[in-house]
């Protein structure tokens, strides 16, 4: 059976109560085939998705790209009984929630909001409810781009290895914030002794991944199409490299997203949406520092979020615009990708998780 436990969650821009907005699968841990188990209707745009760290939850930005609108919401997820059940939802704190994160304890829910420019911390209750908001931070300053960075633009909300920190990376403003986070306040929150780190002007910093031996961070930056490194000590960063997600030719447009490393901590991968369309690998150095060694079609368009499965053999990619998934297989020696399987599709997918229960 140990290749029958293993579930994708796929997430969409639905924009349509009566779609299945949220689709579950099972990945066959041999063949990278996908079956599909449940799914979930009656919600809006589910745009990114999280698994609880037990596996019985799903929770969701809900209500994304919906004016004066923005939900996070929770769902209940029964491996046996191939069933998702929504529980329940609250105001995310701000328009277009974007990204959403679970504390390891399961107690804590936290969510940036793109338009808005803010970050929600919410309390998750013992049954999967998500409480309503318990802290909110909201930002205003802007960059240098005076059409998208005319104000903060939250774009992700990513715990720390230990998860003492919080790190929020703002596209809008050209800085990585930082929190420090005490789970054991009613109000985790407080400022970091270093608040934020700033990057290179109209890098538009979007994800943000840590090295699985915790000694260095990972953000990619949309707008520049370019990675930042970093070491990572106790809450601070300090960058010790730069490199293009993209080869040199390409000089313009860039739409660079999602960002995660290997279980093995020897590869590190990024998406490039717009012109590209592919999957940048790369190698990582001992010291942290990134190699290109290739570059992998994704076999569609606008490839928003992709993930990377446990054992490191499998590697999913969810393309919005062309709303197909494909399943890659990972070679663990050469770090370099092979389509596997068949496809499947799904209107507007935007967000994939892999989770083993």
């Amino acid at each position: 059976m140990s290749a029958q436990n293993t579930y994708v969650f796929l997430g969409s821009y639905n924009r349509d109560a009566a779609a299945e907005a949220i689709q579950v699968y099972q990945l066959d841990t041999l063949k990278g085939e996908l079956t599909k188990i449940t799914s979930a209707k009656n919600i809006i745009n589910p745009s990114y998705l999280t698994v609880s760290p037990n596996g019985k939850y799903v929770y969701a930005c809900t209500d994304t790209k919906t004016p004066n609108g923005g939900s996070v919401s929770s769902f209940e997820f029964n491996s046996q009984q191939k069933s998702l059940t929504f529980i329940n939802k609250q105001s995310s704190g701000g328009e277009n929630p974007v990204y959403v994160s679970v504390h390891k304890n399961g107690k804590w829910l936290v969510n940036g909001n793109y338009t808005e420019g803010s970050v929600s911390v919410h309390p998750i209750l013992e049954n999967g409810l998500i409480d309503s908001v318990a802290q909110n931070f909201q930002y205003m300053d802007g960059s240098v781009h005076k059409e998208r960075q005319s104000r903060s633009h939250v774009h992700s909300a990513v715990f720390s290895p230990q998860f003492d920190y919080l790190f929020l990376p703002d596209l809008g403003a050209d800085k990585i914030r930082c929190y420090q986070f005490d789970e054991t306040q009613k109000q985790p929150l407080t400022e970091a002794k270093i608040p934020f780190i700033k990057t290179d002007p109209e890098a538009g910093p979007r994800h943000f991944t840590f090295h699985p031996n915790q000694k260095f961070g990972y953000c990619i930056e949309e707008m520049s199409g370019t990675i930042s490194v970093y070491q990572y000590e106790n809450g601070t960063l300090k960058k010790i490299q730069r490199i293009n997600t993209h080869p040199d030719k390409i000089t313009t447009g860039f739409e660079s997203s999602d960002i995660h490393i290997s279980p093995d901590g020897k590869f590190l991968y990024a998406t490039n949406r717009g012109k590209e369309n592919n999957i940048a690998i790369f190698s990582i150095d001992e010291n942290g520092l990134l190699t290109n060694i290739g570059y992998q079609s994704t076999f569609g368009k606008h490839p928003r979020i992709f993930a990377i499965d446990e054992s490191g053999n499998f590697l999913i990619a969810t393309n919005v615009t062309t709303g197909n998934i494909v399943v890659f297989r990972r070679n663990t020696k050469t770090g370099l990708l092979k389509k596997t399987g068949k496809q499947i599709k799904m209107e507007n997918v935007s967000c994939v998780q892999i989770r083993k229960i």
